[in-house]
């Protein structure tokens, strides 16, 4: 009996399922059409992506061996194409051969390919974090005090390895300036960090030292007389 009312449930199960693939067929047609096809994109996407950076590596590479056989501004129509091709390894290795080698000199269009790699190619958070700090420095010698707190204060502000370097940065900036008060601030802030990089720390100590000390001095001195 037990068995007769399994084998009734199975052949029952059975039927609805036939009956749903037969009552929804169109419907399960289209969904299987539609993951096809979205698997075809996805593989041929990758694909391209794939040949992409082949030549993307192929153009960067030839372009290094024609500089280094001394044709050395003929390569550099290719290295601005990789970088505004903007690929995570190859656009990086790109502008930094341009700037190492002082293939390009303009500072609108150097900064226009540190923001390139800052903003646009997706750079893991260090990496990034490192070319901000690189993109202020490059800016240390020219910029006026609100450019190079634009482009350090998003490392000053947060938790970064580069906070401190930058904070020294804009310290020495201010000494240069004769801005004492705003540099001793900074001085005091790479001082007060906790985790602080020990030798930007000591640097730091060295020159409130040193250069505050004898600013004070000073002072008391006219106050005196």
């Amino acid at each position: 009996m037990d068995e007769d009312i399994e084998i009734i449930n199975t052949q029952t199960r059975n039927e609805k399922i036939k009956n749903f693939f037969i009552n929804n067929k169109n419907s399960l047609i289209s969904i299987l059409v539609i993951i096809i096809l979205a698997l075809i994109g996805y593989f041929s996407f990758e694909e391209y992506q794939s040949s992409k950076r082949e030549k993307l590596a192929d153009k960067y590479d030839l372009a290094v061996i024609r500089y280094e056989a001394d044709n050395k501004y003929n390569v550099i129509p290719d290295l601005k194409e990789v970088i505004n091709a903007k690929d995570k390894t190859y656009s990086p290795l790109a502008f930094y051969f341009l700037l190492d080698n002082d293939l390009i000199n303009s500072k609108d269009e150097i900064n226009n390919y540190f923001d390139i790699l800052i903003n646009d190619i997706g750079l893991d958070k260090k990496f990034k974090e490192l070319t901000i700090f690189k993109k202020g420095l490059y800016n240390s010698d020219f910029s006026d005090e609100n450019e190079l707190l634009a482009i350090f204060n998003p490392l000053i502000k947060a938790d970064s390895i580069w906070k401190p370097h930058s904070l020294y940065i804009m310290a020495e900036y201010y000494l240069s300036k004769n801005q004492m008060q705003k540099s001793k601030e900074f001085f005091e802030q790479i001082v007060s960090l906790e985790n602080n990089n020990s030798k930007i720390k000591t640097k730091a100590q060295k020159r409130l030292r040193s250069s505050f000390r004898a600013s004070q001095n000073h002072w008391l001195f006219k106050r005196h007389f």
